[in-house]
């Protein structure tokens, strides 16, 4: 495991310092958050089930640490909305695909659930603009936006199997096949 560290370590560390970096105002910060990084890859890395997915696990332990960090010391900084909506890292192909399939499934949502998800979702409006724009109130907008949401969850469902890490994140799929039509 030790020459796996040191593997992981020569080939991710200048980039992992250089994609903390851009997130955080200080390069003494970048360093301790990056410290914390390789210290959870030291100490998870038998968790780890994939060998060809070591780079997006990577950089979710990343992202990770750095919202941490934003956490820890909310009071003094907000965190930035690059960490908050994180950027794919340049190998994580199979959420790019997974979002990709999102739009033609919203399309088959009934108009309101799908013109809600659009709006909020794709467009990024906050659900009090949705709420206006739908003529409808807040309350009404969130339940819109939720149970839109929870009609994707069921299609998607439908069609693939999803692995997802402990937090909840798609970190691969697995088309059902036969069931799979509607993608």
């Amino acid at each position: 495991m030790a020459n796996n560290i040191e593997q992981i370590w020569q080939e991710y560390h200048n980039k992992l310092h250089g994609f903390v970096q851009s997130r955080v105002s200080d390069k003494s910060i970048a360093d301790d958050i990056l410290q914390d990084v390789f210290t959870r890859i030291y100490s998870r890395i038998d968790t780890l089930k994939d060998n060809s997915k070591i780079q997006s696990w990577i950089y979710q332990i990343t992202r990770n640490a750095i919202i941490d960090h934003y956490r820890s010391h909310k009071s003094m900084e907000e965190i930035p909305e690059s960490i908050a909506t994180p950027e794919m890292d340049p190998g994580d192909k199979t959420r790019q695909e997974i979002e990709n399939w999102f739009l033609p499934f919203i399309q088959r949502l009934p108009e309101d659930y799908r013109e809600a998800l659009i709006l909020s979702e794709i467009k990024g409006m906050p659900q009090k603009d949705v709420a206006l724009k739908q003529g409808i109130s807040l309350s009404g907008a969130k339940s819109r936006i939720q149970r839109g949401r929870s009609m994707l969850k069921d299609m998607l469902l439908e069609c693939c199997r999803f692995e997802v890490d402990h937090l909840g994140n798609v970190i691969d799929y697995e088309e059902k096949g036969e069931n799979c039509n509607k993608c």
